[in-house]
């Protein structure tokens, strides 16, 4: 069954996608970036707040891949409550020793690596990911102005992508831009959920208000492409 994650930065806007049943709210500031984070201690306010009623996520920022820069971060938002840290893997960078470095705390804690459509991941990362303890993979876009996850890959590799999560037993998620009408392109590489921010809110600006009947027709819309 796949389920429904709402991208929010306030503890306003996480009750309000609880309200409406989502299936994980997942914190983050996108007027700073793709994985924009909030500070720490909103966090866990928001989780605190949530109390279990929903799986909540959180990211640690536009981070370079350093690996103790990234550990660090990764280390102070597990200290927040949240279900699952999700840590975006940017070009460049030091990806194995990040990974490696990481592999400290997988066993304690669930982290999901985000790769980015945009810019051609080599997806045998996955397997890596698995071997590094990592509880979940997920496509997201850096650039949010080429458009949707659906834009910027083909269909195929798309598919690759989904087959390979699954054959490691990772989480799947789908996300980047997407729009009401992705989610019937996206349903069939069964994705655990499908992850949406513009697309809720008004003019499907990201950084603007959320918009809570965009919010009911995407819930709505998964439900009935299931």
């Amino acid at each position: 069954m796949t389920g429904m994650l709402a991208s929010v930065n306030s503890l306003d806007e996480a009750e309000q996608v609880l309200g409406a049943q989502v299936d994980i709210i997942d914190l983050k500031q996108p007027e700073q970036g793709a994985l924009g984070a909030l500070e720490t201690g909103l966090v866990r306010q928001i989780v605190a707040a949530i109390d279990g009623r929903c799986p909540v996520s959180a990211t640690v920022g536009d981070l370079p891949m350093q690996p103790a820069l990234v550990f660090d971060a990764v280390r102070a938002m597990t200290d927040t409550g949240v279900d699952y840290v999700k840590i975006g893997f940017f070009p460049g960078g030091d990806w194995p020793g990040t990974l490696a470095k990481l592999g400290a705390l997988t066993g304690q804690h669930d982290l999901i690596a985000v790769l980015f459509a945009d810019t051609q991941p080599d997806l045998s990362i996955i397997a890596s990911l698995k071997n590094a303890g990592f509880k979940g993979v997920m496509l997201d876009t850096m650039d949010k102005q080429k458009g949707s996850l659906t834009q910027v890959m083909n269909t195929t590799t798309i598919g690759r992508f989904s087959e390979q999560a699954k054959a490691h037993q990772l989480l799947c998620g789908l996300a980047g831009s997407l729009r009401l009408p992705d989610i019937a392109n996206l349903m069939p590489y069964r994705p655990d959920y499908l992850g949406f921010r513009g697309a809720l809110c008004r003019l499907h600006d990201r950084t603007a208000a959320l918009d809570m009947p965009a919010i009911v027709r995407i819930k709505q819309a998964i439900i009935d492409a299931a």
